[in-house]
């Protein structure tokens, strides 16, 4: 969040930090979430909270509500696992700080702070939200095992952050669960969360990972459990705004409108400019990244819009640019429910996720998604279809038009004569934020295929010729995706200039146990790539000239990954700090993780090798379950 801290704040430690980092006691504390939202009705104070039994504060439903205060649950002897040093740094904390005891505590959810004597400073809570899951609503559903600590901001950036622990013990929203974690799915989430920041994609982040080794959970298997200390610019999903629409509040999906524009987003003036202003449906005024639909520059379905239609466009145009992202590398979410896609455009919650080994659109981590619904290619579609449902829990408010503010519309509601023409406006609003979305969508993703295709210039048949080709080529010949843009960043113009060269240069391509895929030979494979490598060739000859290659590799390679946490290097990981005991291990996965992009790590030089190579072939799109 970016709104000041006075602004809500009840607590916290000093605001002067020096340049070099505060300790966890002095970061700036502060609840803005929870000094204007409305708390659950049975514990409407951190007093009445903390007074209660941890046990009655297990599952239920919550009415009228955003949030639940509510504590950890105490844990014997933690053991702090691993640390991300960039998000230390990003969240103003000092190098070394992970070592004190302080530390130590918060983020394993010993220590919050609030007093209990004086009744001052910041007490965690945990966020109702409901949510569709797999197509179907699912009702209630809220953070069952997530307990947010505090909100803060870096000293030197600005940015605020609401910090947050995820296997912490039960809240009112576990369901039948037990509000825990197993180390197996913390450790996945703690590396990728950090992985995705560093090759630029919008993600949620994880600060720290700490085993509770006294206690266990049963989930297919009686498992170790962990809790991972993580942040975001806002958890605030779809889902919390589905769960008000299915129970009626009006009154509430307007106050969280608001919190989302003024305390989020920093002000409605920091939304996209409405789109039936004149100045803003000319073609020429409209920068790329803020291009808008064609039907609205035509003026073909004209509309007014208030502030809130610009408050979802602002939502849609996020989604956009993330999930163009993931497409551009291959990151499958693998569960894509509304509960799970982030109001501020984040990368969220992640269960059986994946990068891509082989091309295959169809993939999808999740064994239990026999429908493919939530699989790589889908997952444009699938954001657009949440961001649609997000759209009718704002239908009432972008319908309204100007009448938005009229008393008697806030008090009464939508009168039978006005419900024609707002129901008109709002759809017509959605039906226009959905051409936004594709535009915004396509512009982002050529985009960041060009630069990882070496390109300096924009041509309109790049996406037939170059893109789809590629894709096809690869998902024909089963080619590792992320692997063939590094392998491309080092071959030089002069090194395909014939056919011969061409062919000969596409065997970097194909696995070290030769061709795959159905009727694929190793004479037809380096053929093919040979076709696609002539046409980009004559690309980059025009757009870098002749004898620019060191520079152009250097450009490729500083968006093209040699590391990324692959599903078979994340498992083996799991296995030998769970079973091995290694410690080690995850503080040099979070290295490489944290610099994919670099040549070597000068670490274990045989386990960056393997990394980085060819997957085991057995251990290609790899799937796991939702448990965690």
């Amino acid at each position: 969040m970016v709104a000041p801290l006075s602004d809500g704040a009840t607590g916290g430690g000093p605001t002067g930090v020096s340049s070099c980092g505060a300790t966890m006691n002095e970061l700036p504390k502060s609840n803005v979430f929870t000094s204007i939202l409305p708390p659950d009705p049975a514990f409407k104070t951190p007093a009445d909270s903390h007074k209660a039994s941890r046990q009655s504060l297990g599952p239920r439903m919550v009415q009228g509500s955003l949030y639940t205060y509510v504590r950890p649950e105490e844990v014997q002897l933690p053991e702090l696992l691993g640390i991300s040093q960039r998000a230390m740094n990003d969240l103003g904390l000092k190098v070394g700080e992970e070592a004190s005891e302080g530390f130590k505590a918060t983020v394993a959810g010993n220590k919050i702070y609030w007093d209990q004597d004086t009744g001052s400073g910041i007490y965690p809570w945990a966020q109702c939200y409901g949510g569709y899951q797999f197509g179907s609503w699912a009702g209630q559903l809220g953070d069952g095992r997530a307990i947010s600590l505090f909100e803060t901001a870096n000293p030197l950036t600005g940015i605020r952050y609401e910090v947050q622990l995820k296997g912490a013990g039960r809240t009112p929203y576990s369901r039948f669960a037990d509000g825990k974690a197993v180390l197996r799915s913390s450790i996945r989430e703690f590396v990728v969360s950090e992985a995705l920041n560093a090759l630029g994609i919008p993600t949620t982040r994880a600060l720290s990972l700490t085993l509770l080794p006294h206690a266990q959970v049963r989930r297919e298997r009686l498992e170790p459990a962990a809790i991972v200390c993580r942040f975001a610019q806002s958890w605030l999903r779809i889902g919390t705004f589905d769960i008000i629409r299915a129970r009626g509040d009006r009154t509430l999906i307007r106050k969280l409108a608001n919190y989302l524009a003024e305390h989020v987003f920093a002000g409605w003036s920091n939304l996209p400019a409405a789109l039936d202003q004149s100045e803003a449906l000319s073609k020429s005024a409209v920068d790329p990244p803020r291009s808008v639909p064609e039907k609205a520059i035509q003026g073909e379905q004209p509309v007014e819009e208030n502030r809130y239609s610009r408050l979802y466009r602002e939502v849609v145009r996020r989604n956009a640019l993330t999930v163009a992202t993931w497409q551009a590398y291959a990151f499958t979410n693998g569960v894509l429910n509304t509960d799970n896609t982030s109001l501020f455009g984040l990368s969220l919650d992640f269960g059986p996720f994946a990068f891509l080994d082989n091309f295959d659109p169809s993939y999808t981590p999740n064994h239990d998604d026999n429908s493919l619904r939530y699989c790589y290619k889908s997952q444009p579609s699938i954001i657009w279809w949440n961001l649609v449902r997000l759209g009718e829990s704002f239908a009432e408010l972008i319908g309204a038009g100007p009448q938005v503010d009229d008393e008697t519309f806030i008090n009464d509601g939508v009168t039978e004569a006005f419900a024609p023409e707002l129901i008109k406006r709002a759809e017509t609003i959605i039906t226009n934020a959905g051409e936004e979305y594709k535009a915004v969508f396509i512009h982002e993703y050529s985009k960041l295929m060009r630069n990882r295709l070496g390109l300096l210039s924009k041509q309109e048949s790049d996406f037939d010729e170059l893109f789809s080709e590629l894709l096809d080529t690869m998902e024909t010949l089963e080619l590792d995706f992320n692997h063939f843009f590094r392998r491309l960043s080092s071959i030089k113009a002069s090194d395909i200039a014939t056919k011969d060269q061409r062919k000969h240069a596409a065997g970097c391509f194909l696995h070290a146990e030769g061709v795959t895929g159905i009727g694929n030979t190793d004479q037809s494979a380096r053929e093919r790539v040979g076709q696609w490598l002539e046409k980009w060739r004559v690309r980059i000859v025009g757009d870098w000239g002749e004898g620019r290659d060191e520079e152009r590799e250097r450009a490729m390679k500083a968006v093209n990954p040699k590391f990324i946490p692959r599903s078979w290097v994340l498992d083996e990981v799991i296995q030998r700090v769970e079973h091995g005991g290694e410690r080690d291990v995850l503080s040099r996965i979070m290295n490489m993780s944290l610099n994919p992009f670099e040549e070597r790590w000068d670490m274990d030089a045989e386990e960056e090798e393997r990394w980085t190579g060819d997957v085991p072939r057995g251990n290609r799109q790899m799937m796991c379950s939702c448990s965690s």
